[in-house]
């Protein structure tokens, strides 16, 4: 997993995690590189698969309620295993909130 990005269907950002150190990303490049993953994302149709492409790396996402899932993983990453770990993540944050919702992202996360 390269970073987890979760955001409102409004594309605001609540939390962004990276796991793998980009020394040739600015600051800037990489905000602009999560508004252009963030803004694929939300333009899909329901009828259109979770996975896409994006510059060497798989991007898998999920909507939950208001909230979506974003995932960026290798390209030989199993796209069923991620979907099944954000769906566990999700169902871990809403054991440990009671009903998770945006608030309790933005604020506890």
């Amino acid at each position: 997993i390269k970073f987890i990005i979760l955001v409102n269907k409004q594309g605001q950002t609540r939390l962004a995690r990276y796991y793998e150190d980009r020394i040739d990303l600015t600051v800037e490049e990489r905000c602009a590189q999560e508004a252009d993953i963030v803004r694929k994302c939300l333009m899909r149709g329901e009828n259109q698969c979770s996975f896409l492409e994006y510059k060497g790396d798989k991007i898998i996402y999920r909507r939950y309620a208001s909230l979506f899932f974003i995932l960026g993983v290798d390209d030989e990453e199993n796209e069923i295993g991620i979907l099944e770990f954000i769906h566990c993540l999700v169902e871990t944050m809403d054991r440990y909130f009671e009903n998770v919702c945006e608030l309790d992202i933005m604020t506890q996360v």
